[in-house]
């Protein structure tokens, strides 16, 4: 039996999918993509409506494909996504309004030089006045306790709060949908916990690629996705502990097959 194969199988065990035509979320239908020449997602069809969805999976299982595809990064070869009642094809400048995103890389995210220029970007792109953008902006960082950030220099940030700048631009022009891909792994634990208990009380849908399953533990949702296919799908009680085993046991024969 091929990797596929018995993936497709192990899929099949995992329990059924949420039932499609909920209102609202994200729906993902008979979804193809390409990355590079590799195939990589192959009708894939989820319905997407928990408030916090964790992505677990090995690097390369289409974690952040899938997360790229929701604000419009990459487009499918066929099927169809529906955002936030748009069109992910029809609509696709209007997906990151709707989907606030946050890079693994904040190196990879921000563009300008100070705290209050990176968070009023969103809220100008999305037609405010300059003044107001700046002005909320400023109340965005007041209310997440960090009132006079607005002329800090970006790079003179820590790790830490270059990432909670971050996170708040993303989620600055008050976007339904946040997804975040592996945000918070360069950070110390105490960071970790702060920024996780902010994004506990934002009121946006989160979907959140991490590799650190006791940051997933508390979520409504997990997906397992292995070479691009969802392996499974459930509550982080159900899922989280058969992928930890499953990394386990591959880890384990990496390492015996590496005897000499």
């Amino acid at each position: 039996m091929g990797r596929h194969e018995a993936l497709s199988d192990m899929m099949q065990r995992s329990g059924p999918a949420p039932a499609p035509g909920e209102a609202g979320g994200i729906v993902l239908s008979d979804v193809w993509l390409d990355r590079g020449q590799t195939p990589l997602f192959r009708g894939l069809s989820l319905t997407l409506t928990e408030r916090r969805i964790g992505l677990v999976g090995a690097n390369g299982s289409g974690k952040s494909s899938l997360l790229r595809l929701l604000n419009g990064l990459i487009t499918p070869a066929r099927g169809d996504i529906t955002v936030a009642d748009l069109d992910a094809r029809k609509h696709r400048r209007d997906l990151p309004g709707r989907v606030g995103f946050v890079f693994q890389n904040v190196e990879h995210q921000i563009l300008f030089p100070t705290v209050r220029e990176e968070i009023a970007f969103g809220l100008a792109e999305q037609g405010l006045a300059r003044a107001e953008a700046r002005a909320q902006a400023d109340a965005l960082l007041a209310a997440h306790g960090c009132a006079g950030w607005g002329e800090r220099a970006v790079e003179e940030l820590s790790e830490g709060q270059k990432q909670l700048v971050c996170i708040l631009a993303a989620i600055a022009p008050a976007p339904p949908i946040l997804a975040m891909d592996e945000p918070l792994a360069s950070l110390d634990l105490a960071t970790r916990l702060a920024l996780l208990a902010r994004l506990a009380r934002l009121p946006q849908q989160i979907l959140m690629a991490s590799h650190d399953l006791d940051l997933l533990a508390d979520f409504d949702r997990i997906l397992w996705l292995e070479a691009g296919i969802v392996v499974a799908d459930g509550t982080p009680a159900d899922v989280l502990p058969r992928y930890r085993a499953h990394e386990m046991a591959r880890a384990a024969a990496a390492a015996e097959a590496a005897l000499p």
